[in-house]
């Protein structure tokens, strides 16, 4: 065997542990917990899915040393490259994993337990390989590993007529959106001869001065193409109408791990591939001097995210169906710092979304230790919530006004650190101040929204004043701890934000 392989193969070993982990549960459940009720089964297997992760990710730890300490290691074909900052995401999205377990301990809601767990492994491993990825051929596989198992969460819960519908839904639209990327994936390694992201970056620079003649217009059907495919996975609008019914539809903390790890996967991988695949073809979307290039169409897909996403949210009934929306404007935030191009663009996004998606666990985790008691998830089941879960609803208050950029948590200083990459884009005639200042306004069309939500649970008087409906509602210590932890994160990123985001720029 090539020397080369068998490094990879010990670099792997974070990854080689999840696979492990997956089979294990499968052959656990089906040899000795398969006849037992569900409940206990979740928490049994959900223990051990802790374990493999938390082994996995005491390996990428190890891993994050080593390659702070020796340089990137870089695989056959650029198939994987393993940097600081792809291990520390690996970590990030290994722990992500981990609260979505603890989550789902606290909301049995399949016999299927071990498939369950198993799935949520294998799309942890898709994210894995995804952010590690370079070449188109592995990102293509990675995007594809990971799509199919969000579709197989979202489609999970079998007693559900939604769960089904949000399921299809996604499918349909994510099998649509692979074939809008593999044509766009293929045409420019037609035009450039490279599958690496690094070759296609020195050739696309090249066909680029061409501008929308010959190649160069070749090359701008293919960013095209390939910026609608990423368009899907990150949820940005016009290609957003999955997301609620799939938000909606799937079991809450498959919601959870939709919302948050496939965000970090795809938003961290869309930066390479425009960063560094397409880094001649920037163009520009200044006021009054719009170029072609991946920056006016991210910055065009930015502003119909932050008005379709913000506005659509306004009129929901079901919290998870608003969270959807709430996505969907924050993917557009997400776009405004993208599109300055530079290395601070560049850290605000992995800033915001490391922010993002702990905010987003903890509130999917109160959402989840909610509904699992009072039976749904619509805005008359949290009608003054408060009375029954004083605690679950101040964590939940915390986690939306995190949403909502109100310092100072996380949430607030993201949106500051992406709006202000995109003002210094172009400091000398705030070229970009358009986007920012629609992103501006939308963030306070956000505040109405999510204060309808927080009146429902705290001001507003429940329909029914029955035993049942006056019954404490308290999450489990498991759950009660992925909260926090989750609360301490956007706490940390708002208390002392520059520590994140310093060490983010110091390994970019």
């Amino acid at each position: 065997m090539n020397p080369s392989y068998i490094q990879l193969l010990l670099e792997l070993l974070p990854q080689i542990a999840l696979v492990v982990t997956a089979f294990a549960l499968l052959a656990v459940d089906f040899a000795l917990l398969r006849q037992r009720d569900p409940t206990p089964r979740f928490r049994t297997l959900g223990r051990i899915t802790v374990f493999g992760l938390a082994v996995a990710g005491a390996m990428l730890f190890f891993q994050l040393g080593q390659v702070q300490a020796g340089g990137a290691f870089v695989g056959p074909l650029r198939t994987v490259v393993l940097d600081p900052l792809t291990v520390f995401f690996q970590i990030v999205i290994v722990v992500v994993t981990i609260i979505t377990v603890f989550i789902s301990m606290a909301y049995p809601f399949t016999t299927h337990v071990s498939e369950y767990y198993a799935v949520l492994i294998f799309g942890a491993l898709g994210m894995n390989f995804l952010i590690a990825s370079e070449e188109l051929i592995a990102i293509f596989v990675s995007l594809e590993l990971l799509s199919v198992c969000l579709y197989i969460l979202t489609a999970f819960h079998k007693g559900m007529l939604r769960s089904a519908e949000g399921g299809l839904k996604y499918f349909v639209f994510g099998a649509l959106s692979s074939a809008f990327m593999l044509f766009g994936l293929a045409w420019t390694y037609g035009l450039t001869g490279d599958t690496t992201l690094a070759g296609i970056g020195q050739a696309a620079t090249e066909l680029a001065k061409h501008g929308l003649h010959g190649n160069g217009a070749m090359l701008g059907v293919a960013l095209l193409f390939t910026l609608v495919g990423f368009g899907f996975k990150i949820a940005a609008a016009p290609f957003h109408q999955w997301a609620p019914d799939a938000y909606e539809g799937s079991p809450t903390p498959a919601t959870a791990f939709i919302a948050t790890g496939s965000k970090i996967a795809s938003f961290f991988i869309l930066v390479k591939v425009l960063f560094i695949g397409f880094a001649g073809a920037h163009g520009s979307a200044a006021w009054g001097g719009f170029n072609s290039g991946w920056i006016a169409v991210a910055a065009t897909l930015a502003a119909i995210t932050l008005v379709v996403g913000n506005t659509a949210a306004i009129v929901q009934r079901n919290v998870k169906r608003l969270l959807a929306y709430s996505a969907i404007a924050h993917a557009g935030y997400i776009l405004t710092g993208l599109v300055a191009a530079n290395a601070l663009g560049a850290a605000s996004v992995f800033f915001y979304i490391i922010v993002y998606a702990f905010t987003n666990l903890g509130a999917f985790g109160v959402v989840a230790a909610i509904s699992a008691r009072v039976g749904g998830d619509d805005f008359k089941d949290f009608t003054g919530i408060y009375k029954r879960a004083p605690g679950l609803t101040f964590l939940m208050l915390l986690f939306i006004l995190s949403l909502a950029g109100v310092p100072p948590l996380g949430g607030f200083f993201g949106k500051f650190y992406l709006f202000t990459a995109a003002l210094s884009a172009d400091p000398h005639n705030l070229g970009l101040f358009w986007l920012v200042a629609l992103g501006i306004a939308m963030s306070a069309v956000s505040l109405y929204y999510y204060l309808v939500l927080l009146k429902t649970m705290y001001v507003s008087d429940p329909v029914a004043e029955t035993s049942a409906a006056t019954d404490r509602i308290a999450a489990p210590p498991f759950l009660n701890f992925a909260l926090l932890f989750s609360l301490a994160v956007v706490l940390w990123t708002g208390i002392a934000p520059q520590q994140l985001l310093g060490w983010i720029e110091r390994f970019l």
